[in-house]
Parts: structure tokens; C-alpha cells; sequence
């Protein structure tokens, strides 16, 4: 969702002498605008009892951003050890953690056991019997073939990696059982950045009715289900948002009605990432080149190392020029960065301000998938980020790359191996 009001009115007044400061470029994220969200998801899912929302790391994995998650009563969803690792350098523990993971080695197996452990969530029936010890609590991610569609970026669960089938689900319980499990979930993830709700009611309902099932089968009780990520956020200025209090009514609903024909509410657990963060963060950029050739261009001095979804999914990022908000938006370019590669592109065909060397560009909705999905191409660093405090200071909360950082890897003890030996 593009920059709110209140986040507009409260970082462009001072955008330029954050900018002058610290250089540019940079992401900045907004600390009063999370916790809004986190507040405002918590109420309305209120009446729900023990609903958590697992803040997916992959989305904005820096340690201070994590924190303030923290401290909102949140958890996170972990796919990997480092993801676990920064997760409980925020303070997560034990069931703080939700490790879900696809083709899992036995060293993450160990990482998601140590240091108090998680809730692991298997992606797979056969790694049942990988797992080195089996927890007591267990949970599996569902994959409903041909019972259920993904949205349009999901795609069909037919074709997806992911997830244990309908046919083995039972049998997955069973295998967890002989191993020692006592105490189980239920997830599944259909959705991607989804902005009609009632694609994550109609999951909730399927979920419900999944464990109302197993619970006959199997004769166990499920303490939670976990309907996955998958909100969505308006990119552009003119989509409607996602109708959150709505989704949150029908699902109450759904849960209140288990309840009064199963005799015990389970948990609602949910991994939001880009819903969480994604409107709360911008890209910090200044026009560096203007290029006038077959069409008229805007360099930046970001490129798609520092975001790369308009580069590689075609996604429309919306961008403002602060200091000329009140001029028409009657010249249309591409805005791009300086990578080897010709869709290094933040927006193609874009109507903007006329715009000059010097001017500071911004560029919404970064605060999910944006510098977690840097890269280093081209020997272009990830830039720094920094935190709009809820009291109006800015601080940074991670440097940018450096050359040094760019070559740690080539220092090492030599190591040669002769393998005729």
C-alpha cells in the first residue's frame, strides 16, 4: 500500500536531511506503522483464543525490525538456521518459533531443536522419520491437490514442491504418533500477496474441516491451525485494500461455530509478512542521469540489487518525489538503476514529476521482500536501513555492504584436496 498519510506526514518533512545525512540510498521503515498493524490485527482477531500471528522472517529479517514484533506478542515463521538464529536474537523461544522448511538437512533439523526448539512444521511425510528426535509438538503443512486452487501467484498445489498430500496426511499423523508426537497443528499456504479475503475464510473453513476429520480418524485433538501467509497489500494507489476486518468477522465466526459443535476452540495461527511490513517501508533514491534516447530515462542511485521485484516479477512499486508533490506528474519515463542488465528498472512508462539530477526519489511498499531479496550482482552492496522511531528519531539499523563484505568469502585456509589419493 502506498506511503499512509500519517507515515507521509511524518517522514517528508525531514526525508531530505535524513537523506543528506546518511547518503543515499536506503531503505527506511516505520516503527509507529507496524505497531498500528500488529495492533489493529491483534483486536480483530481478538475473539479468537491464543490467536498468533507468526511475522514471516523472510520478509524484513533485521533483528531490530524483529523486536518490535517481540514485543507486539508476536512470533515468527523461520525457514532456515539463519532465519532461527535472528528470530531468537529478537527474544523468540520454543513456541515463539514456527520452522517451516522444504527439503530439510538434518543440521536444520538440529537447528530448529536447539536453544528451546520450535514448533516444527514438516513439509514432507518422509522426513517423519528424519527428524533426529520427533518433539512433542508437531505440526504439517497440507497441500490439497486438486480439492483446493492457489490464487494466481501460488498456482496450482498440483504442481507446487510443497506440502504433504491429502491421501498421506493421515498417515503422516500416524508416523508422528509411533515417534513419540503427543500434541499437533495443522498449516497450509495457498496464497500470495491476496487481496480478496475470502480466499483466506474459505482456508480457515477447509482447515477447520480437515481437523474435524483427522480428530475422528486419528482420535487426536488439534490445538491449532495455521492458515499461512499470503495477505495482501494495494501496491497501487487505486486498488482497494484488503477487506481485514471483514476476513477477521467470518473467521471468528467459523472458529466460534467449531466450537460450539466440537466442544473446544483450537488456536489460530497465521505468517504474515508482507501485510505486517511491506506498506511501512520506503526506498530512499536521488536522480543521478537523465537519458533521452528512443525514451526519456531517470537513473537512480539505487539498482535492482537493492529491490528487485519490479525487475523480475513486472510488479508496479509506486513512487513519489516529495519535494516537487504539488507539480503535475506529466512526464513519463523509466526510472533505472545502473546493473548490466536491462531490466534493472524500479518503473517503465511512469508518469512523474519532471525530475533533475539531485532529486530524492521515493519508492513505496519496500518494507517486505525488498532488501531481503538483495543481491550482489554487477559488485552492487545492499544499501543500509534505517528505523523511524515512534518518537521521530532516525536510527540506523544496518550498514551498507562494503567491498570487504563483498570478499569475506575469499579469505580462507587453504584447502586442497587430491582425490586420485
Amino acid at each position: 500500500m502506498p506511503m499512509t498519510t500519517d507515515y507521509t506526514e511524518r517522514l517528508t518533512p525531514s526525508i531530505e536531511r535524513i537523506a543528506n545525512h546518511y547518503g543515499t540510498p536506503f531503505h527506511i521503515y516505520d516503527e509507529k506503522g507496524i505497531r498500528d498493524t500488529c495492533r489493529e490485527l491483534k483486536e480483530l482477531f481478538s475473539g479468537i483464543k491464543g490467536f498468533t500471528e507468526y511475522f514471516a522472517v523472510k520478509a524484513l529479517p533485521n533483528p531490530e525490525i524483529l523486536k518490535i514484533f517481540k514485543d507486539e506478542g508476536f512470533g515468527f515463521d523461520c525457514s532456515s538456521t539463519p532465519e532461527l538464529k535472528l528470530a531468537r536474537m529478537a527474544g523468540g523461544r520454543g513456541e515463539d518459533l514456527m520452522f517451516t522448511s522444504n527439503n530439510t538437512s538434518e543440521v536444520e533439523f538440529q537447528a530448529a531443536a536447539a536453544d528451546g526448539g520450535s514448533i516444527l512444521n514438516l513439509d514432507d511425510i518422509t522426513l517423519v522419520d528424519k527428524v533426529p528426535e520427533m518433539p512433542e509438538l508437531v505440526c504439517f503443512r497440507y497441500n490439497p491437490g486438486n480439492r483446493r486452487t492457489g490464487n494466481e501467484i501460488i498456482g496450482n498445489p498440483l504442481e507446487a514442491k510443497y506440502g504433504v498430500s491429502h491421501e498421506q496426511l493421515a498417515d503422516a499423523y500416524r508416523k508422528a504418533m509411533d515417534r513419540g508426537a503427543t500434541r499437533f497443528g495443522l498449516h497450509t499456504m495457498l496464497a500470495s500477496n491476496e487481496l480478496n479475503y475470502t480466499y483466506m475464510v474459505e482456508t480457515a473453513a477447509m482447515l477447520l474441516a480437515l481437523i474435524r476429520d483427522l480428530n475422528r480418524e486419528l482420535g487426536i485433538t488439534f490445538e491449532f491451525i495455521n492458515i499461512g501467509g499470503g495477505l495482501g497489500i494495494p501496491y497501487k494507489p487505486d486498488q482497494e485494500p484488503l477487506a481485514i476486518a471483514a476476513m477477521a468477522a467470518e473467521i471468528t465466526e467459523l472458529f466460534n461455530a467449531f466450537e460450539r459443535e466440537e466442544g473446544y476452540m483450537p488456536r489460530l495461527f497465521m505468517e504474515s509478512g508482507r501485510f505486517m511490513a511491506g506498506p511501512h517501508g520506503v526506498l530512499a533514491t536521488r536522480a543521478i542521469n537523465k537519458k533521452e534516447t528512443y525514451r526519456h530515462y531517470v537513473g537512480v542511485d539505487a539498482c535492482m540489487s537493492a529491490l528487485m521485484r519490479p525487475g523480475m516479477y513486472g510488479s508496479y512499486h509506486h513512487i513519489t518525489v516529495p519535494a516537487k508533490a504539488d507539480l503535475p506528474c506529466d512526464t513519463v519515463v523509466d526510472v533505472v538503476g545502473s546493473l548490466c542488465e536491462n531490466n534493472d528498472k524500479f518503473a517503465v512508462q511512469r508518469a512523474l514529476p519532471a525530475l533533475s539530477d539531485g532529486d530524492l526519489l521515493l519508492i513505496h511498499d519496500t518494507g517486505a521482500h525488498g532488501h531481503a531479496m538483495g543481491f550482489n550482482y554487477n559488485g552492487q552492496m545492499r544499501p543500509k536501513e534505517l528505523l523511524l522511531e515512534a518518537g521521530g528519531t532516525v536510527r540506523m539499523i544496518r550498514r551498507e555492504e562494503t567491498y570487504e563484505d563483498y570478499t569475506a568469502t575469499l579469505n580462507f585456509n587453504a584447502d586442497e584436496f587430491d582425490p586420485a589419493t
